[in-house]
């Protein structure tokens, strides 16, 4: 299944790397735009509101158009974005993270969608996307430090210009699969667009589980906006010292995606769901009210690990229960993740600030799970 789907997997990865080069390289780029690194970092938040507005806004499209040219069309704008960030200005970051936010928007559930229509409609359609996004995952683990040693021999305007390359080349690829692929499907058989959105809502179930994707990530984003924070009140930890908590973390998210992808059969995956969502309560609470290191580090990687297995539940049960319509149900589902990302950070905020020992953190965001599971009970 890996080298049937490396093209897909391989621009999920891709689709992981601007961002990563802006966020490990942001003391630099901030320099070369003579702008603060507070105002030069804030310009990601330009991306993830292009995510929400495309996402919600192109998702039924996903289902009309062909895929692999969507995935090549991303790949292109991903790769102009990037040649414009390496111009190193602070209005061409700013657009460098429009394009990107916008870019991956498409990109994602695309690949996602593809890999899952190479295999039909059986369990074996979930787990090819499911393995999408265990790659997309590993990629953020990896990508950082991977990312360092080319950046010593061309600074971050080089990486990016690797990444409008490499961009480029599989944007080719997906062309070429696209037009290989036999003539585009008869617009006669279409829905309209008000239609898509419609059809897609009315499938059982897809919206409770995209209400549980949101709560969920907000729950999670918005711990690991404060992880570093805590580990930092509660261990005194530097940041050479918490990168390796990080790596915990990202490390068992990865495997949680991976194997539960390989895990969930037909009737198994609400098992898994429940289950995921459990542990991340008891998790959340222990891991915000213990004194010790090694429970805290325990709590990280089940934190990590049961985020991951429901995250693959929903991709799971979209693919599912989506039909036809999957594209449109992933893209949405993107949709929900950008938006449950910024609501946790503005939830874990304000715990914080009501509580500074972080109680108020492991409170909020238990009741977000919590509420994530009583859906998962009641859909």
């Amino acid at each position: 299944m890996v080298r049937s789907l490396a093209p897909m997997l391989l621009a999920g990865a891709v689709g992981l790397l601007p961002f990563t080069v802006f966020n490990t390289s942001l003391v630099d780029i901030s320099r070369a735009t003579e702008h603060s690194a507070a105002a030069t970092g804030s310009l990601r938040g330009l991306g993830a509101v292009a995510a929400l507005v495309i996402g919600l806004g192109l998702a039924p499209l996903l289902d009309r158009v062909r895929k692999h040219w969507l995935a090549a069309a991303s790949l292109v704008l991903l790769a102009v974005a990037t040649l414009l960030g390496a111009l190193g200005s602070f209005w061409s970051i700013a657009v460098l993270s429009l394009l990107v936010g916008a870019g991956t928007a498409v990109l994602n559930p695309a690949v996602a969608a593809a890999a899952a229509d190479k295999y039909g409609d059986g369990p074996a359609a979930a787990r090819a996307a499911t393995l999408v996004t265990a790659t997309t995952s590993m990629t953020a683990m990896l990508a950082a430090p991977l990312l360092a040693l080319p950046a010593l021999l061309w600074d971050w305007q080089g990486n990016l210009i690797a990444v409008a390359v490499v961009s480029l080349v599989l944007a080719a690829v997906f062309y070429r699969v696209g037009v290989r692929s036999g003539p585009p499907e008869q617009v006669a058989t279409r829905p309209s667009y008000l239609a898509s959105f419609r059809a897609l809502s009315g499938k059982p179930g897809v919206l409770p589980v995209l209400t549980v994707s949101l709560l969920r990530t907000a729950a999670f984003m918005g711990y690991l906006a404060y992880i570093a924070a805590y580990y930092d009140y509660r261990f005194h930890f530097s940041s050479t010292t918490f990168a390796l908590v990080w790596t915990l973390s990202g490390a068992s998210f990865f495997f949680g995606n991976l194997l539960t992808g390989r895990w969930v059969k037909d009737g198994r995956t609400r098992p898994f769901l429940l289950g995921g969502l459990t542990a991340a309560i008891l998790a959340m609470l222990v891991l915000f009210f213990t004194g010790t290191l090694v429970v805290a580090l325990l709590c990280t990687s089940v934190l990590g690990f049961s985020h991951a297995a429901v995250a693959a539940c929903v991709t799971t049960l979209l693919v599912q229960r989506a039909g036809d319509q999957r594209g449109g149900a992933l893209s949405l589902n993107g949709v929900a993740q950008s938006l449950g990302t910024f609501l946790g950070a503005s939830l874990g905020g304000t715990a914080l600030a009501a509580a500074p020992d972080f109680s108020g953190v492991a409170w909020a965001f238990g009741a977000v799970t919590l509420g994530a599971l009583v859906l998962a009970l009641t859909s």
